[in-house]
């Protein structure tokens, strides 16, 4: 999701977003099994008309209940106007009041599903970004993050309400349509217009919920472990674009026996224009279109967009605040793809520059990875959701070690595809595979708002090193220490402390004369030096 350019423009937008507190009422009332959308776009203005099947259930008995839905603005014009609501063949009673669109049902009981067909039309405010693309070409894209489906069609827009969908678009004859899911009908109808008819039958957070129309160049890659792999440009660049976006089957490939099976039908690579930058949309990722290049500088951005299919698409934060389960999980999946295919050594300094982002973030700005106190959803897209999150996984990987890290990982992406999961849920299936209590770990990364900053002083002599060491932050942490031992003769070895107090004297058994030491030679722990700071 969301490559940085999101950190300071989505402020612009967002600023005054909070998350609704009639959310928990409203997944205590009803479930959304499936979205079926007809839109038609066109060329002469910017207004779309919707039609939505939206199929569902009923927990409880209710008298009303509300679906998101940005209204028409008298003054601008922007926004959706609903013309008519029926359940199932009923005409039902409906009002639309600060971007909620309530519905009053008829004769309902819990458990059996009903069709809501709802007609609107408007233009978005956001989340479909229609206008030109940096050739000055028409194109129609879905923006949705975090919760701007509600502008272009009625929905639950919240990851914990996931969904299949299907779409069928009509737009000009020239245009190509691209979206989640499989491609079950692309026919031409009369007076040139298109009808493209896209099916997904996993369910899916209105997040990664998309469509794409606009003048592509396609180029199919074939399969990758039966997945169909194909590339989108826009035709001015295809050169570039099908050369930056070929080595998806081999990112694909590595993430698939790393974590587990692919969970959509088909993995699509796009280039987009869309209001700010690319998004990993399931089964069919935008990336901005400046990001093309042809000089196949991309890879570690396709790597993270690709792992969030697995990791926020598939399994899905079940809030706002456990972001990192989605962001950090990509960062540091990326930065796996990395060591891969660059090498350990590029992988080890790109942890240090992650690192880095952090200490800097840290230095404005004081909150845990898991916020549950920010309602502000872009202050949530910082440093602590990307670069901390990934860094928590390292440091997970090398207190359980490789074999069992990664059984953990493809566990928990086992149990948790197509629902949502927690830091929680995370939590004990890594503690069941390790057969660890990881209390302290997840409490002192993820919940405090500090990380450790160490002050050392050290002695030598006859053959042992005594080191004092003390934590400066507030709260005393838990962590092993890597400490690399250089000797006068030009030998190294490293040796590894077990740190529990704020203040701890160690002894270190050497084998000569040690005349320096390197504090995590091989960027293992999220720390800083009290003179670094």
């Amino acid at each position: 999701m969301k490559i940085s350019i999101k950190y300071t423009l989505f402020f612009l937008f967002f600023s005054t977003i909070l998350i609704a507190q009639s959310d928990k009422e409203r997944f205590e009332s009803i479930n959304i099994e499936h979205y079926k959308l007809a839109i038609e776009v066109n060329d002469a203005n910017n207004k779309i008309k919707g039609e939505i099947k939206i199929f569902m259930r009923f927990r409880k008995n209710v008298t009303s209940f509300d679906l998101d839905l940005v209204e028409q603005d008298t003054e601008t014009g922007e926004g959706m106007k609903v013309t008519s609501i029926f359940q199932n063949n009923t005409s039902v009673d409906f009002t639309q009041q600060n971007n909620k669109l309530t519905i009053t049902p008829k004769h309902i009981f819990p458990n059996l599903t009903y069709t809501y067909t709802i007609e609107y039309s408007g233009i978005p405010k956001s989340g479909l970004i229609i206008g030109q693309n940096k050739f000055g070409d028409r194109t129609f894209f879905g923006d949705n993050w975090p919760n701007r489906a509600q502008n272009w069609f009625p929905c639950v827009d919240h990851p914990s309400d996931k969904a299949t969908v299907e779409y069928i678009v009509k737009a000009p004859e020239k245009y190509q349509v691209i979206a989640n899911g499989v491609k079950v009908r692309d026919t031409v109808l009369k007076n040139n217009v298109r009808l493209t008819h896209y099916q997904n039958k996993e369910v899916l957070p209105t997040k990664v919920m998309v469509i794409g129309v606009a003048n592509f160049a396609v180029e199919k890659l074939g399969e990758t472990q039966g997945v169909p792999v194909s590339s989108w440009v826009y035709p001015q660049n295809e050169k570039e674009g099908f050369h930056d976006f070929s080595t998806a089957p081999a990112i694909l490939d590595f993430f698939i026996e790393t974590i587990g099976e692919f969970p959509f039908q088909k993995l699509a690579n796009v280039q987009s224009s869309t209001e700010y930058g690319g998004m990993e949309n399931a089964s069919a990722i935008f990336y901005p279109e400046n990001a093309i290049t042809g000089e196949g500088k991309i890879d570690a951005l396709m790597a993270h967009e690709i792992a969030h299919q697995w990791f926020g698409d598939a399994v899905t934060e079940s809030t706002w605040s456990q972001i990192w389960l989605s962001e950090g999980f990509a960062t540091y999946f990326a930065d796996l793809y990395v060591q891969k295919s660059k090498g350990y050594s590029v992988f080890q300094r790109r942890m240090g520059f992650e690192r880095k982002k952090v200490l800097d973030f840290y230095k404005k700005q004081q909150t845990p990875v898991v916020d549950v106190k920010t309602t502000n959803l872009i202050d949530l897209l910082n440093p602590n959701s990307y670069e901390k999150g990934a860094w928590v996984l390292h440091m997970l990987r090398k207190k359980l070690g490789d074999e069992v890290f990664f059984k953990g990982i493809k566990t928990y992406y086992s149990n948790y595809k197509y629902s949502n999961a927690s830091t929680a849920r995370f939590q004990s299936i890594m503690q069941q595979v390790s057969g660890k209590n990881l209390d302290v770990f997840f409490n002192q990364w993820l919940t405090l708002s500090e990380y450790p900053i160490l002050k050392s002083n050290w002695i030598y002599y006859n053959n042992k090193v005594r080191l004092m060491l003390d934590q400066t932050q507030n709260t005393a942490f838990e962590f092993p220490l890597d400490i690399e031992l250089i000797y006068t003769d030009g030998t190294s070895e490293i040796k590894t402390i077990q740190v529990t107090y704020k203040t701890e004297p160690f002894v270190i058994e050497g084998r000569g004369e040690v005349k320096e030491l390197k504090f995590d030679p091989n960027n293992w722990l999220l720390f800083q030096l009290a003179e670094e700071e």
